[in-house]
Parts: structure tokens; sequence; C-alpha cells
């Protein structure tokens, strides 16, 4: 999977990139996701490496799929985007985080419109959810940014949870998502377009 916007390259997770989240996992921004994340280098290479082969079943509906976020101007790994099947909500959540040292910039909302854009138009969904605990303010706004609307308050434990939190319920809907402008390109599909017409 390769996406572009404007600042952002959302692409498939290389087993090269181990370094780069194992780094951020340690400024804990991780936590919101997994708890905690200090023992994350020992299993961050599976985790890549299962990210790899759930790519390639390409079904959101099993476990996640999980993709990199790097800034076009260096090409760092700044963070992570992807989905979960919620069994719980029976639905594809999204999830995401961006390394402390790069929020506050608009990442997460760029990357997360983007990726929503690719999911609407790539698996057959009448909308996408996700979770933030009400504590994490800045989370909430980067999901309203990315057009989520909250749905629910109450109390909710995600998968990495230790208890129970109250917590924000957000969606979005296809037709919200479909409504809204493009916000990226799929450049995998724009080369293998150029590709063919040669």
């Amino acid at each position: 999977m390769l996406l572009e916007t404007r600042r952002l390259i959302i692409r498939s997770l290389h087993t090269s990139d181990e370094k780069a989240l194992i780094e951020m996992a340690s400024d804990g921004s991780l936590t919101e996701i997994y708890g905690d994340c200090s023992e994350c280098h020992k299993w961050m290479g599976e985790f890549i490496s299962d990210a790899i082969k759930l790519e390639k079943e390409d079904d959101p509906f099993h476990e996640y799929l999980a993709f990199a976020i790097e800034d076009k101007t260096d090409h760092r790994v700044i963070g992570s985007v992807g989905s979960s099947y919620y069994e719980d909500f029976g639905e594809v959540g999204v999830t995401y985080f961006i390394g402390a040292g790069y929020r506050g910039n608009g990442y997460a909302a760029e990357a997360l419109q983007c990726f929503t854009d690719y999911m609407f138009a790539r698996y057959s969904l009448k909308k996408l959810i996700a979770t933030a605990s009400v504590r994490n303010a800045a989370s909430c706004k980067t999901l309203e940014r990315a057009g989520f609307s909250l749905v629910e308050t109450r109390m909710y434990r995600d998968l990495y949870d230790e208890d129970e939190n109250m917590s924000n319920i957000y969606e979005l809907g296809e037709r919200e998502a479909r409504d809204a402008k493009t916000r990226c390109k799929d450049a995998e599909m724009e080369r293998e377009t150029m590709e063919a017409d040669q």
C-alpha cells in the first residue's frame, strides 16, 4: 500500500521500521494503544511480520491492518495508521499514533483522512469506528478533525486496557467520507496505471 497526502506518505510496514517503532514505544507514543510498552522491543519485530502477512490477506475483518506514516521531507517514520476489527462492536475501526516528537502538527488527522478514504474505496464498509479515552483530548480532537462524529460516551475497556475507562465512541459513515473532498492519492494505483499505459 502506498498513499500520499500533502505532507505524508502512508505505506506498508517494512522490517526496517522496527527501530523507529521501538523508539516511539519508549517515548510513550504507544501507551494509549498497547498499555505498558516497556517490553515492546521484544515483540515489535513479530508485530511487523504479522502486519506484513495480514496486509497480504487483505481482510480488515481479520485482526488488524497496520501501516507506516512517513514524513515526505525526510522519509522518517513518524507514526502508524491502520484498522482493527472490534469484535465487541462487530465493526472495523481505525487505529493510529504519532511519535511524541511529531505531535501538534496535524499529522494524525491528515493520515486518518487519507486512510479512511482508502478504506471506503477498497472495502465494502458502511462505517468505520474509533474509540478514545475522554482524558485523551488530543486524540478526540484528531478524530473530529478527520471527520468522525461522537456517537456515545460510556465506560469502555479496549483490548489492551487493564480497566474500563470513560471513552468516546466515534464513527464515520461511508456517505460522509464520500461527500468529503478526496484527501489523498493512491500512489500505488497511479503507478500501476502508468505502467499499464506504457
